[in-house]
C-alpha cells in the first residue's frame, strides 16, 4: 500500500511538473484591441440642414468619407439617361487606367459603326468622325462626358473587349455595379439611351465616389469645353460648371423616359482640406411635352443648383477626438488591459446632425505583449470608404511582459 502511494505521489509530481512547465512555455495569446465605455459613433454638431429638395423625383448626396448618403424621396430605379456613361467611363478606366490628365493613353481607332452613329438625328453624338482615325483615350474620354456622345460610347464598349457588339461591355457595367453594391441598377447599354438602362440616385452617388478616384476622369468632367484635333471645340451642356457654385461635373441626362438628370460634383475649403461632395438627382420631369427631356433637364440643373447651394454651404467642420483622449485599449487576454490614445486630434466633415461610425482597429499590425508608452499599435477612423479621416493610436502606458506567476496560472 505504502509502496503504491509512493508511486502515485511520484506521478502526481511529474504531472504537476509538465502542467508548470507547458504552462511557462506555451504560446501567449494574442492581444486584442478593444473598446469599453468609448463612443462608437460620433455625431456632427448642429442640426440638420434644410435641404431645398424638389417636389418629385429622388435624390442622394455625400459628403466624402463621412460614411453617410442623405438620401430623399423612394429610391427606385428610373431610367438614367447619359448618366450611364459615368459606369462606361469607370469600366473604361478601369481596364485601361490613365496616371493622370497628362497620361492620355493609347489611340483608339475610329470604326465605321462609330461614323454611321454620328449621323443620327434623335440622339446626342459626335459628328464628323471619318473612319480610321484614332484619337488618344483621353480625348476620347472627353467626347463621351463633355458632350455625351452616344456614338462614342458605343465605339469604346467595342473597343475595350474587342467585340462588333456592345453585349460583352453591358455585362462588364453590371458586373461592376455588383461589385459596387449598386443593388437597383441594371445597365442595357453604354449609352443611356435606352429606357432599359435604370439606376437609382443613392446607386449613382456609390458609383461617383469610386470614379472620382480617378485623376483623368475628373479633370475631363470639370471642363466646360475642350478642344479636339480635327473635330474643333465641343461644349459641355451642364450650365453649373461655370455658374458660381463651384461645380466639377459630373455628368447630364435627359431623355422622355428619364426626364432629366444630373450627378454633380463640388468642393468645400474646411479647415484647409478640399472636402468632396457628391449628389445625384434623377426622375425630374417638366410640365408640358417635352420631346428627348430637354425642358426636365432644365429643371434637374436648377433643382440641383439649390440643392448644391444648401448642402455646400452647411458642410461643417468637427473635431471627433483631441490628442491625448483615451479611445480603448489592447487586452494581453491575461487578464490585463492598457489604455489606447489619440496621437493627434482627429478632425472630420459632415453635414451636421450626420452621424458618422468610428471604428478602431489594428492596422494590420500584432499588438505587442511588451512595449513602451507612446508605441503606436492601431488607427482610429471616423466615416467610411477610403477618404475617411483617421490617426495613429498609441499606447497610454508602458506595457509589460507578462509575469512568470502569469504565465503558470492562465486558464
Amino acid at each position: 500500500m505504502r509502496v503504491r502511494r509512493r508511486r502515485w505521489g511520484a506521478v502526481a509530481v511529474l504531472l504537476g511538473a509538465v502542467v508548470l512547465v507547458v504552462q511557462a512555455f506555451r504560446p501567449l495569446p494574442t492581444p486584442v484591441i478593444g473598446r469599453d465605455g468609448t463612443k462608437a459613433t460620433f455625431a456632427v454638431p448642429g442640426t440638420a440642414p434644410a435641404v431645398p429638395w424638389p417636389d418629385g423625383g429622388e435624390g442622394a448626396v455625400t459628403v466624402v468619407g463621412s460614411g453617410q448618403v442623405q438620401t430623399f424621396g423612394e429610391q427606385k430605379p428610373v431610367p438614367t439617361a447619359s448618366v450611364a456613361k459615368v459606369m462606361t467611363a469607370y469600366v473604361l478606366l478601369q481596364d485601361h487606367p490613365l496616371k493622370d490628365g497628362k497620361d492620355h493613353g493609347p489611340q483608339i481607332r475610329v470604326d465605321a459603326q462609330a461614323v454611321k452613329d454620328g449621323d443620327l438625328k434623335d440622339e446626342s453624338r459626335i459628328e464628323g468622325l471619318k473612319a480610321g482615325q484614332e484619337y488618344s483615350e483621353y480625348d476620347m474620354l472627353k467626347m463621351l462626358m463633355i458632350p455625351s456622345g452616344n456614338n462614342i460610347a458605343r465605339l469604346l464598349g467595342r473597343w475595350d473587349t474587342g467585340s462588333d457588339s456592345v453585349t460583352p461591355f453591358v455585362d462588364k457595367m453590371n458586373a461592376a455595379a455588383k461589385a459596387l453594391g449598386m443593388t437597383g441598377t441594371r445597365y442595357t447599354d453604354p449609352s443611356g439611351l435606352e429606357a432599359g438602362t435604370v439606376s437609382t440616385a443613392v446607386d449613382q452617388v456609390k458609383l461617383d465616389e469610386a470614379v472620382m478616384r480617378s485623376d483623368a476622369f475628373r479633370s475631363v468632367v470639370a471642363l466646360p469645353s475642350a478642344d479636339i484635333p480635327g473635330l474643333g471645340t465641343i461644349y459641355n451642356n451642364n450650365s453649373l460648371l461655370v455658374s458660381k457654385l463651384g461645380v466639377r461635373g459630373i455628368k447630364t441626362g435627359s431623355s422622355t423616359p428619364a426626364g432629366g438628370a444630373l450627378s454633380w460634383a463640388t468642393y468645400r475649403t474646411v479647415d484647409g482640406k478640399d472636402r468632396l461632395i457628391l449628389g445625384t438627382l434623377m426622375d425630374q420631369h417638366a410640365d408640358g411635352p417635352d420631346l428627348n427631356g430637354a425642358d426636365s433637364l432644365a429643371l434637374a440643373l436648377d433643382n440641383s443648383g439649390k440643392v448644391i447651394e444648401a448642402v455646400r454651404d452647411a458642410v461643417t467642420p468637427a473635431t471627433v477626438v483631441r490628442k491625448g483622449e483615451p479611445v480603448g485599449y489592447v487586452d494581453d487576454g491575461l487578464g490585463h488591459r492598457s489604455p489606447l490614445v489619440a496621437t493627434e486630434d482627429l478632425d472630420a466633415a459632415g453635414l451636421p446632425g450626420t452621424r458618422m461610425a468610428l471604428t478602431l482597429g489594428d492596422d494590420g499590425r500584432t499588438p505587442p505583449h511588451e512595449a513602451a508608452a507612446g508605441t503606436v499599435v492601431g488607427r482610429l477612423t471616423v466615416g467610411g470608404g477610403p477618404e475617411a479621416q483617421s490617426v495613429p493610436v498609441a499606447l497610454q502606458h508602458a506595457l509589460a511582459a507578462p509575469s512568470f506567476l502569469a504565465r503558470l496560472t492562465r486558464l
